[in-house]
C-alpha cells in the first residue's frame, strides 16, 4: 500500500485525508460464537457471506472504543460486526460492521459518506475507574446497551492488519485497517452486559446475548492506521 497522503474531500471544512491515523484509542474486544442463521439476517445485500466457523456458527465481534486522538474527533464508538468474506473469496475474511451507534455528528457524516459504515449519532458515554471500564448507550431515550469489563494490566499491543467491509454508495467495498488490539486479557466471566428494548438490543438477543464472551481484551493507548476505501 501506498504511504501518500491523499486528500478525498472536505467535510464541515475538515479536510478528510488518507492514511487517516488515529494517535490514541482504547479499546475492548469481545469475541462470541453465535447462530448463523440470525447473523445471515443482519448482513444486508448479497455481496457478502457470513462464514460459519462451526457447524451453524457464526463469529461476532463486539468492539467498545474510545477514541482519545483522532483526526475525527474525540468520540465514542460501538462496533457491532460479524465475520463475512466477499461471496466466492473465502479467503477474504474480515469483519462486516452492521450497527456502528457513536456519540458525535462529525465522524457520522464522515463515517457513512467517505467508508460507507453504518454510523448513527447516539447517547454513548464511557465511565473509568481505577478498575473498570463501562459503555452506556442509550438509542434516542431508551437505554440499549451497557457493558462493563475489568481495567486489566495491558502490556505490549498486538498489530493486526485487517480489513473492514462495507457498501460505499451501494457498491461493496473493502476498507483496510492496520490496528493495534489490546493485550490485557480479561476473564469472559467477568463481562457485565446489559441489553435494554432497543432493536439493537433485540438484535443481539437473537445471538443469544447477553452471556459472556468466548475471549476478550482490553487495551489503552493504541494506535491505528485506515486507509482509504476501494470496490470490491
Amino acid at each position: 500500500m501506498s504511504t501518500e497522503t491523499d486528500l478525498w474531500g472536505t467535510i464541515e471544512g475538515v479536510e478528510i485525508r488518507f492514511p487517516m491515523v488515529v494517535e490514541e484509542l482504547h479499546q475492548a474486544t469481545l469475541i462470541y460464537t453465535v447462530p448463523i442463521e440470525p447473523a445471515r439476517a443482519l448482513v444486508p445485500g448479497d455481496a457478502f457471506e457470513v462464514v460459519e466457523i462451526a457447524p451453524g456458527s457464526a463469529m461476532f465481534m463486539m468492539a467498545l472504543v474510545d477514541y482519545v486522538r483522532n483526526p475525527w474527533g474525540d468520540y465514542n464508538e460501538v462496533n457491532l460486526g460479524l465475520l463475512v468474506h466477499p461471496v466466492g473469496r473465502p479467503e477474504a475474511a474480515g469483519a462486516f460492521v452492521y450497527r456502528m451507534p457513536v456519540d458525535q455528528d462529525f465522524t457520522r457524516r464522515a463515517g457513512n459518506e467517505v467508508l460507507g459504515l453504518p454510523k448513527v449519532t447516539e447517547q454513548l458515554e464511557v465511565h473509568y475507574t481505577d478498575d473498570s471500564v463501562r459503555f452506556e448507550l442509550h438509542e434516542g431515550d431508551e437505554h440499549a446497551l451497557t457493558v462493563q469489563v475489568p481495567r486489566v494490566p495491558t502490556g505490549a499491543p498486538v498489530p493486526t492488519e485487517t480489513v473492514t467491509y462495507s457498501y460505499l454508495d451501494g457498491r461493496a467495498t473493502e476498507l483496510p485497517l492496520s490496528i493495534e488490539l489490546g493485550s490485557g486479557l480479561i476473564g469472559p466471566d467477568d463481562v457485565r452486559v446489559e441489553l435494554g428494548e432497543t432493536a439493537l438490543a433485540e438484535e443481539l438477543r437473537t445471538l443469544g446475548l447477553p452471556r459472556p464472551p468466548d475471549s476478550a481484551v482490553w487495551g489503552e493507548q493504541l494506535c491505528g492506521t485506515f486507509w482509504a476505501p476501494r470496490p470490491i
